[in-house]
Order: C-alpha cells, then structure tokens, then sequence
C-alpha cells in the first residue's frame, strides 16, 4: 500500500515537471527569454508547460502573443499562415478557461488582427467585427489595458483605408461596418501611450496617424520620442528605423 502510494505520488510529480523543472520555473524562464528578446526559445518553453499543463493560462496567452508577432515578422506566406493560426488557437483556449480575463480577450483581437492583414475581402471584414469586439472586452475587464486601446486605434485606421471590394462585401454581409475615425484611432493611440509609453509600434501608427491628419508638429513630437525608446520587443529596432527615416523626411 505505501509503494502505491509513494509510485502514485512520484508520477504526480514527474507530470509536473520536465527536466526537473516545474511549469512556474518554465514559464519564469521563458519571461526573463522574452525580457532578453529571444522569442523563439521562449516560444519553445510555453509549448513545453502546454503539453505539461494544457490549460494554463499564462501559457496560452503568452504563445499566442508570440506567434502573432512571430507571424507578423516573416516574410513566409506558409510559415505565417501557421504562426497566425496558432496565434488563434491558443487564444480560443485561453477565451474558453476565463471569458473574462482581459489577457485573454486581448491576444484574441491580436490574432483576428493579424489574420485578417493576409485574408481576403470577406473574412476581413467578418474579422474586423470581432477584433473590435475583443479589444473593447479586454478594456472592460481592465480598463488600463494599454495594448488594447493600440488595437483599437489600429482598428480605426483599417476601417478608414478598407478597399470598395472589402466595404461592398461588409454591405453584403453585415449592412455595413461601424465608421473608422482617425481621431479616434488617434485618441485611442495617445491613450495607449498614456498607460505604457515604452511601445515603440504605437508610437509609429500615433505618429503616421498625425501624419494622415496633416499635424506634422505633433506627428515630429511622437517621431522624436519614439527613437529614443529603448526596445522590449525584437522588432522594435525596426519600427525606430522607420520612425527615423520619417522624421529625416519631415524636418
């Protein structure tokens, strides 16, 4: 009996760890990984904890955030494909374990966003409904999310710029979608930078939407600020080239 007990016990933790590592210990590793901007090696120890511990949630989360940036960087149609189908997935999981959880809602907008940039006409358009539908849910759940008010004022910039084609399918499938409003994307990218002024790619759409709204002394503000950011991201020193070259282009 106390064999049994000590194997049943001895399986329990083995299920819990890999390599001697516990899922909290992973999940600390691959943070400090994408604090060090080594997403890949991250990505590969939230994979891990999922075959460990399939619902958990700061796994899914953060996989699916990788993936959607992942996705985004290459230049692979197949390879992004994948990465934002996986980007999706992890995120519906992460929506099934806890609806209410903004992190959750979050990366769902992210991947719908992402997918939707390689889609065509119609499931654009379906996709646009919803990424708008989980920013505003991931705000509601924690109203200082300032992630999700970027994705909102992403939102608002696509709507300005979809193509006849894709506002005759939204007519056909939906009547119609809401109006896009640069001010509002505008607003909604201030107050993005309000909450967590370290995101460079806020910066660059805050500072093309100026741009656009023809504010050239705010649009170098931003521009300004925006090179001088240290980088969190692996494509951050990206988004600063560009900001530099529009600033060398405007002043």
């Amino acid at each position: 009996m106390l064999n049994k007990a000590l194997l049943l016990a001895f399986l329990l933790f083995v299920k819990g760890t890999v390599f001697g590592q516990t899922a909290d210990e992973m999940i600390d590793q691959a943070k400090t990984l994408e604090k060090q901007m080594k997403e890949a090696p991250a990505l590969s120890l939230y994979k891990d904890v999922l075959k460990m511990q399939p619902d958990n949630l700061t796994a899914l989360v953060a996989a699916s955030e990788i993936c959607s940036r992942e996705g985004y960087r290459t230049t692979d149609k197949a390879e992004r494909l994948k990465d934002y189908t996986d980007a999706k997935s992890y995120a519906e999981q992460a929506i099934r374990l806890a609806p209410e959880n903004a992190d959750a809602n979050y990366v769902m907008a992210m991947a719908m966003g992402r997918q939707a940039l390689i889609a065509g006409a119609k499931e654009k358009v379906t996709a646009a409904r919803e990424v708008k539908r989980y920013a505003e849910l991931a705000i509601k759940f924690n109203p200082n999310y300032a992630k999700a008010f970027y994705i909102l004022g992403k939102w608002n910039v696509e709507m300005l710029n979809l193509s006849t084609l894709e506002k005759t399918a939204a007519k056909l499938l939906f009547g119609g979608l809401p109006e896009g409003s640069l001010q509002v994307a505008i607003d909604n990218y201030e107050k993005c930078r309000k909450l967590d002024p370290s995101i460079v790619l806020n910066y660059l759409d805050l500072a093309k939407a100026y741009k656009q709204n023809e504010e050239q002394d705010k649009c170098i503000e931003v521009l300004k600020k925006a090179v001088g950011l240290r980088n969190i991201y692996l494509d951050d020193e990206n988004y600063k080239a560009e900001c530099k070259k529009m600033l060398d282009e405007l002043q």
